[in-house]
C-alpha cells in the first residue's frame, strides 16, 4: 500500500474519532489480520486489534454461511464497557471500531456506515 493511501485511510479514521467521541478506535483490517490503517487511543495495540478482527471475521463468516444468512456484513460484541463492532468495507477489508457502551447504536452504525463508503472508495 502506498503511503499517500494509507495517509488518506488513517486521516478518514481520525476524522470518524473526531466526529464521534465515543469512539475509541478505529482500523482498517485486512481479512489475514494485518492493519492497513489505525487511529487507536493509547493502550490499544494495533496488531492485537488486527488479529482479533480477522478471528472474529473469519467466524462470523462461518456462522453467517452455515445457518443461511447470507454474506456476512457486520459482527459486533456488546460488553460491560461497550462496543467493537466490524463492518465489511470491501472484498479486502474490514473496519474495526471500538465504541463506549453510552454511545446509542443506531448513531454508531450510521456513522461506520458512512465511513464505509468514504473507506471503499480508497481501498
Amino acid at each position: 500500500m502506498n503511503v499517500s493511501r494509507n495517509t488518506q485511510l488513517s486521516a478518514r479514521l481520525q476524522a470518524l474519532l473526531e466526529g464521534t467521541p465515543e469512539i475509541e478506535g478505529a482500523a482498517v483490517v485486512s481479512p489475514d489480520g494485518l492493519a492497513i490503517a489505525s487511529a487507536l487511543a493509547d493502550g490499544i495495540e494495533e496488531d492485537r486489534v488486527a488479529a482479533m478482527s480477522a478471528a472474529m471475521v473469519s467466524l462470523g463468516e462461518r456462522i453467517a454461511r452455515e445457518l443461511g444468512r447470507g454474506v456476512m456484513e457486520q459482527v459486533y460484541v456488546r460488553g460491560s464497557e461497550g462496543y467493537a463492532v466490524l463492518t465489511a468495507a470491501g472484498p479486502q477489508a474490514m473496519l474495526t471500531v471500538m465504541a463506549r457502551g453510552d454511545v446509542p447504536l443506531g448513531l454508531l452504525l450510521l456513522e461506520l456506515r458512512k465511513a464505509v463508503a468514504d473507506l471503499q472508495i480508497q481501498l
